[in-house]
C-alpha cells in the first residue's frame, strides 16, 4: 500500500467514525435540532474540511430517510426513525403521562403538551424523544392505539347547554363533557359515572358517555356505590344469577346425607364477628382418649350447590372475592348461597367439606382425612363471648373450647419457632350512625379467641394443599399434581435494605439480609417497638418491605407463614381460589389424574387481580370515612407523627384515630422547606429545622375534601403555633421536631 493509499485509507475511516458519532447523536436526543455547525464540531472536525464532510454525511443520512431537515441547516431524527414502543398510559394529576412500555425497564415520561389527549389506562405507542444521563426516558405520544374503557366517577355540573363532570379520581385532571340534550334529567351536583368515547385535538375536555346515575353526592349510599364504580366492582346481582340461585334445591335429603361422613353428633360450633351474616366454617371436638383429641375443621360445601360453567360460578369468577366496604359487604355469591345455603348456622344440617385431624398434645397429627360431611351446628359463638369463656373458663362447650384453644396457641408457638413472622397491626374500624355517618374510630383487636380460629385454619389450609401437591406411586415416589397455592415470596434484599435504614432512625438495627434470619430479626424488632410511638409507623414499612401474597399453579411456599405448601381452602363464600381448591381436592380423592394447569393459573392470576382492586376500594371506603369523620373537627388541632415524606409534603398520621392527611410543604408558616432525598428528611433553609418520618408533631384540620377523599393538615413548628395561640399540649410540650443536631443512632 502506498503513502496516497493509506492516507485515503485513514480519511475513509475517520468519515466512518464522524457518521456513526453523528448517527448516534440523532438517536440519543431525537427531538433535538442540530445544527452543521455543532455537528461538525462534536464529530471531531469544526473546520472548513470538517463541515463540508459533515455536511456530506447529512446529506446521505437525509436521502436514507434516517433524518429530516426542520429549518434551514438544522436536522433531527425522522419521525419513522425515532424509538417507538407500546404501552400503558397512567396520567397524573398535573396532566403529565407516565408510560409503562414493553421492552423498558423504567417508564417514560410524557409532558402534558405531548400526550396527544391520552388519558389513564389507554394503550398508546410513544416516541422516545430524549434519554437523560441518569438513564431516564422522555417521550411523545404519537398514537393512542386503543382508549381505556374504563369508568369515572364525578359530580355533574349542569349548565344551560352542556354538562361537566367533575372526576373524583386524581388520575382524571380535566372536565369530562356530557351532552344536555342527550341526558337532560342529570341534576347538577348528582353523582355520576361515566366513560370517556373521544377527545378530540384541540378540545379542552374529553366526551363522555353516561353510564349510570347514582343519586346526590354526600348521601352515604351513594358515595359507597361510587367508590365501587370507580373500581369498576357491581354492588348488585343481575336478574339471571339470583334467579339461578333462587332455583337452586336447597334440601338435605337422607340419599345426601348417606354419601356423607356423618358429623351431626359431634360437638360443632362456629365462631364469627359479632355483625357477621354468614358463617362458612365451623369446628368439631371430640375426645378420642386422654391427651388425643379429634379436630373438625368444616367448611360450607359451595361448590355442592355452584357448579362449574354455570352462570353463578361465571359471576364468581368474574368478581373473584368479596368485597368489604367499611359499611357493607359485597358479596362474591348471591344471598341465597353466602346467608341461606351455605352458611352453618346453629341447629341445622349443613352439608360441609372438611378436613379432620387426629391430634395428640404434642401436636403430632396421629391422622388426617379430607371429605365431603354433614354437620348440626350447635352453637353460634361471636368472638367476644368464646374469649370470655377462655377468659372464664366458665360457658357454653367451656371444656370444648378451652381445649381448642391450648391446642391453637401451641400450634401458633410452634408457627414462629418455625419462621413465621407476626405481623399485626391495630385495624381501624368506625361507629357509624343509621344513616352511615361516622362517630367515632375504634380499633380491632385480635385476641385468643381470634387466634383459635385462625390457627384451625392455617392447619387445614395447609395440610390440603400439601395433600394435593403431589401423590404417591407404589413405590412410594411423589408425583407432582397441579394444584392453586396461595404463595408469598421471600422480601428482596434492596426493599429489607430500605427498611433497615429507616428504622435505625429509631435507632433500631436489623442485622439479616436474607432466609429465616429475617423472619426471626422482624419478630424481635416487634417485640421491642410493642407499645412505643413508632410501632404504628415501623409496622406499616414493614408490611411494605415485605412481597405480596398471590394465587399460583407454581409452588414457592409462603414465607410469612414459614409454610411449604399452603392454600386457601376455608372461605369458598367469599373467595373463588377456595371453591377451585374444593374443585381440585374432590378430583384428587376420587382418584383423578392431575388437572391441565394453563386454565387454573389463568383462574389465579384473575383472582390475584381482584383481590388486589377489592381490596384497593376497601381502603377508598375507610379513607372516606376517615375524612367525613374529620370534616367535623375542622380547624382543631391533634398530636401525629409523620407518617410520609415526599418533595411536595408531609404525610401525618394521628395518635389517637390513625387517621392520614398531608401538609403541602409551601404552606408550612415560619421557614421555606425542602426535601432532601438522601437524607429522607425535610429541612428548613433558614432555621435548619429537620423532619423525618416518626418524628412527633401537632397539626390543625386545615380542609376536608370528600370528593378527593383528601385531607389537608396545617403543620405547626413550635414559632408558628405559638404565635397562632398554641403553646403546647397540657404539660407545656410543643411538637418534637429537630433541630440539626442528628440524633443517636442515624
Amino acid at each position: 500500500m502506498n503513502k496516497r493509499q493509506q492516507r485515503r485509507s485513514e480519511k475513509g475511516t475517520k468519515r466512518a467514525d464522524r457518521a456513526e458519532i453523528i448517527l448516534h447523536l440523532f438517536r440519543d436526543f431525537p427531538n433535538t435540532q442540530f445544527t452543521l455547525k455543532y455537528l461538525a464540531s462534536v464529530s471531531g472536525g469544526a473546520s472548513k474540511e470538517g463541515r463540508r464532510e459533515t455536511f456530506e454525511i447529512l446529506s446521505q443520512l437525509f436521502d436514507e430517510g434516517i433524518v429530516e431537515e426542520c429549518s434551514r441547516e438544522k436536522y433531527r431524527l425522522s419521525q419513522q426513525h425515532r424509538p417507538l414502543y407500546e404501552g400503558v398510559a397512567s396520567m397524573t394529576q398535573s396532566g403529565a403521562v407516565y408510560v409503562s412500555a414493553e421492552g423498558l425497564d423504567s417508564d417514560i415520561f410524557v409532558q402534558a403538551r405531548n400526550a396527544y389527549n391520552a388519558l389513564d389506562g389507554d394503550r398508546v405507542e410513544v416516541a422516545v424523544i430524549h434519554r437523560g444521563r441518569d438513564g431516564r426516558f422522555e417521550g411523545e405520544i404519537t398514537r393512542i392505539i386503543e382508549r381505556s374503557r374504563k369508568p369515572y366517577v364525578g359530580v355533574a355540573e349542569v349548565g344551560a347547554h352542556q354538562i361537566f363532570v367533575r372526576a373524583d379520581s386524581r388520575r382524571m385532571p380535566m372536565d369530562i363533557y356530557l351532552s344536555r340534550r342527550t341526558w337532560p334529567d342529570v341534576r347538577d351536583g348528582e353523582k355520576v359515572v361515566v366513560r370517556i368515547v373521544d377527545w378530540l385535538p384541540g378540545s379542552k375536555s374529553p366526551v363522555g358517555e353516561l353510564v349510570e346515575r347514582l343519586g346526590m353526592a354526600g348521601n352515604n349510599d351513594t358515595e359507597m356505590h361510587a367508590i365501587l364504580a370507580e373500581y369498576d366492582l357491581p354492588y348488585r346481582f343481575e336478574p339471571e344469577v339470583e334467579e339461578a340461585a333462587a332455583a337452586i334445591d336447597g334440601r338435605v335429603t337422607a340419599r345426601e346425607i348417606a354419601q356423607r361422613r356423618d358429623f351431626r353428633k359431634v360437638t360443632t360450633f362456629t365462631v364469627d364477628p359479632a355483625d357477621a351474616k354468614d358463617f362458612d366454617d365451623a369446628l368439631s371436638i371430640r375426645r378420642i382418649k386422654d391427651g388425643v383429641w379429634e379436630i373438625g375443621i368444616h367448611i360450607a360445601d359451595v361448590t355442592h350447590y355452584v357448579k362449574p360453567h354455570s352462570v353463578i360460578d361465571d359471576e364468581a369468577i368474574e368478581r373473584g372475592t368479596s368485597v368489604y366496604l367499611v359499611d357493607r359487604t359485597v358479596p362474591m355469591l348471591p344471598e341465597r348461597l353466602s346467608n341461606e345455603l351455605c352458611s352453618l348456622r346453629p341447629n341445622e344440617t349443613s352439608l360441609c367439606f372438611s378436613a379432620v385431624f387426629t391430634l395428640n398434645e404434642n401436636l403430632e397429627i396421629l391422622d388426617e382425612w379430607f371429605g365431603r360431611t354433614v354437620i348440626h351446628s350447635d352453637r353460634r359463638f361471636t368472638y367476644a363471648e368464646a374469649q370470655e369463656v377462655i377468659e372464664t373458663g366458665r360457658g357454653d362447650f367451656a371444656e370444648e373450647i378451652l381445649t381448642l384453644n391450648r391446642l391453637a396457641q401451641a400450634l401458633r408457638a410452634q408457627r414462629f419457632k418455625n419462621g413465621a413472622i407476626s405481623f399485626e397491626r391495630e385495624e381501624v374500624k368506625f361507629r357509624l350512625d343509621d344513616d352511615g355517618k361516622p362517630l367515632g374510630v375504634y380499633f380491632k383487636e385480635q385476641k385468643e379467641s381470634n387466634q383459635m380460629i385462625e390457627e384451625f385454619m392455617l392447619l387445614a389450609n395447609r395440610r390440603v394443599a400439601e395433600f394435593c401437591a403431589h401423590r404417591r406411586n407404589e413405590k412410594g415416589r411423589a408425583i407432582p399434581r397441579t394444584m392453586v397455592f396461595r404463595v408469598h415470596d421471600s422480601p428482596s434484599e434492596e426493599k429489607l435494605d430500605r427498611f433497615r435504614q429507616f428504622i435505625l432512625r429509631f435507632g433500631h438495627v436489623f442485622k439479616a439480609s436474607k432466609g429465616r434470619a429475617v423472619a426471626r430479626e422482624m419478630n424481635k424488632l416487634f417485640k421491642q417497638i410493642k407499645g412505643s410511638t413508632e410501632e404504628n409507623a415501623v409496622s406499616t414499612m414493614a408490611v411494605r418491605s415485605m412481597a405480596k401474597a398471590y394465587y399460583s399453579t407454581d409452588n414457592i411456599g409462603h414465607y410469612g407463614l414459614a409454610f411449604q405448601y399452603y392454600t386457601h381452602f376455608t372461605s369458598p363464600i367469599r373467595r373463588y381460589p377456595d371453591m377451585m381448591v374444593h374443585r381440585l381436592l374432590a378430583h384428587y380423592l376420587d382418584g383423578g389424574k392431575s388437572v391441565e394447569k394453563e386454565p387454573l393459573e389463568n383462574l389465579c392470576a384473575q383472582a390475584s387481580d381482584r383481590e388486589i382492586i377489592a381490596a384497593e376500594a376497601e381502603r377508598a371506603s375507610i379513607k372516606y370515612k376517615m375524612v367525613e369523620f374529620m370534616k367535623e373537627h375542622i380547624g382543631e388541632e391533634f398530636d401525629g407523627h409523620i407518617s410520609g415524606l415526599t418533595e411536595w409534603g408531609v404525610y401525618v398520621e394521628l395518635d389517637e384515630t390513625h387517621i392520614e392527611g398531608m401538609s403541602f410543604l409551601r404552606d408550612i408558616q415560619g421557614d421555606f422547606f425542602l426535601f432532601d432525598e438522601q437524607q429522607y428528611e425535610i429541612i428548613g433553609r433558614s432555621t435548619g429545622i429537620r423532619m423525618t418520618l416518626g418524628d412527633a408533631v401537632r397539626i390543625r384540620v386545615k380542609r376536608a375534601d370528600l370528593q378527593k377523599r383528601q385531607l389537608d393538615f396545617e403543620l405547626l413548628l413550635p414559632g408558628t403555633a405559638a404565635r397562632r395561640g398554641y403553646a403546647g399540649d397540657e404539660r407545656g410540650r410543643g411538637p418534637k421536631v429537630r433541630t440539626s443536631t442528628r440524633r443517636k443512632g442515624r
